[in-house]
């Protein structure tokens, strides 16, 4: 392997993998995301929803809401262990094994929330066992990414990488698009008495038909070329491999530059969903509007799901970077609008305030699974992407709703409270923009480099 950080692939290298394969390794990594974080936002919406009133019944609407984001920000917290585990082993022995685990796991813990007694029930207990659920969710979703887009990465050709690895971020939008498809459902159909009484248990228990059909397509895929051609020089080496202290001795930089590129983009993803939901059915509206919102965030998740691979496309033309920086601007610049379009309460202006602002939030994701991928040799690069990846996860999306709605105070339509979230937003998007600028083009990069091993080849 290639000493250089960002050295081109040899004329073998290049060679572009057989179609069939890669659509099934793209197609394999997207259901299996999809299906993960189908779970991690339905609790999500939950949490903005149902799970105030169900498991802290005793404290005031507002209140209770902000504690269930306190158990939904807990899951981030144990996001960035959950990428140093199945990195560690991810890069030592696989990423198809690492992803068929996390998987099983996130499935058991979903399902389990479908399960468990509210407050009413069992008192303290309800709360406490959810926040389990949750902290295994948040393990679960630490290293599913890292493994998905780089199965997706490391099978594609070096010109296509922005498309092909941009699949596995469409089944984040996905994933939320079957999480909000059947809340709304269920919104529309059942009342709001039946709905907190069993109806918000439905997607949770429908979560294991959706990880049966993730771990049956994940186990017909091969591993990646490219961590078996690393493992096996590394073995031949017999270099004692630690992922994690090799990331931090050989690649700290790009860590914090991955980390900085994720403070607008998980901001501003929470911000025009969770958030959202929040905003309309508390602030500035009521209950029955979540049906509203709703179906705003349905079809921005449509939206979101096609344009990530059109963007991830985009980016190996025209390179990540001028991608990630329009994206930072814009989500910035849309989040001065998009308070006052939802306390509209009128319903097209909703779905353009939603809409808008995830074709935004798209700029940058679509091309973060390729870019985050290049920035790290191929021996560490579980471990490294993953590690950048969810830490930031605490200081953004983790934050976000808890530090949003903290602003919102006793927000009312026209209140300056609304104001302090843009400006959250802003400052933010600044971060990333600072991190982008510190960022090397990596489009068309080989990913055939490592750092740890400075004699191969």
């Amino acid at each position: 392997m290639s000493t250089s950080t960002q050295s081109p692939g040899s004329p073998a290298h290049a060679t572009e993998p057989p179609r069939a394969n890669i659509v099934k390794v793209v197609f394999a990594s997207l259901i299996g995301t999809a299906v993960e974080w189908y779970d991690f936002f339905l609790y999500g919406s939950a949490a903005a929803l149902v799970f105030g009133q169900l498991f802290f019944p005793e404290s005031e609407k507002a209140t209770g809401t902000l504690l269930a984001f306190g158990t939904y920000a807990l899951g981030f917290v144990a996001r960035p262990l959950g990428g140093v585990v199945f990195g560690h082993f991810g890069d030592r022995v696989g990423r198809k094994k690492m992803l068929v685990v996390s998987l099983l796991m996130m499935g058991v813990a979903t399902f389990a929330i479908g399960l468990l007694p509210t407050y009413a029930a069992i008192g303290i207990g309800a709360p406490i066992l959810l926040l389990v659920c949750r902290l295994v969710q948040g393990f679960a979703v630490g290293g599913e990414w890292g493994g998905a887009v780089l199965m997706a990465a490391e099978h594609g050709s070096d010109d296509q990488r922005g498309f092909w690895s941009s699949w596995p971020q469409a089944g984040v939008a996905l994933g939320n698009l079957f999480a909000t498809g059947v809340l709304w459902i269920l919104a529309t159909v059942q009342s709001d008495d039946a709905f907190n009484a069993w109806g918000w248990r439905i997607p949770f228990l429908l979560s294991a038909v959706l990880v049966i059909i993730g771990l049956w397509v994940r186990l017909s895929i091969e591993e990646s070329p490219v961590f078996k051609e690393a493992h096996a020089e590394i073995e031949a080496s017999g270099k004692k491999h630690l992922p994690i202290l090799e990331v931090i001795k050989l690649y700290p930089r790009e860590v914090f530059v991955a980390m900085g590129m994720r403070m607008a983009e998980n901001i501003a993803y929470y911000l025009f969903t969770v958030i959202s939901i929040t905003f309309l059915t508390t602030y500035v509206g009521t209950a029955d509007d979540k049906g509203m919102i709703l179906k705003a965030l349905l079809i921005g998740a449509v939206v979101h799901f096609i344009t990530i691979p059109l963007f991830g496309a985009l980016s190996d033309r025209v390179g990540r970077r001028p991608l990630y920086l329009a994206g930072a601007v814009g989500v910035a610049a849309w989040s001065w609008i998009f308070f006052d379009l939802i306390a509209s309460k009128d319903e097209s202006k909703i779905i353009l305030a939603v809409v808008v602002g995830l074709v935004l939030h798209a700029l940058m994701y679509a091309p973060q699974a390729a870019f985050f991928s290049e920035l790290f040799g191929t021996s560490v690069r579980y471990t490294g992407a993953s590690v950048g990846y969810q830490l930031a996860s605490i200081f953004a999306g983790a934050l976000a709703p808890i530090i949003a709605v903290a602003l919102l105070g006793a927000a009312t339509l026209g209140d300056t409270n609304v104001n302090l979230v843009s400006i959250y937003m802003t400052v933010a998007s600044v971060i990333t923009l600072v991190a982008v600028y510190f960022a090397k083009e990596t489009a068309k990069s080989s990913l055939r480099h490592d750092r740890v091993l400075p004699d191969a080849h």
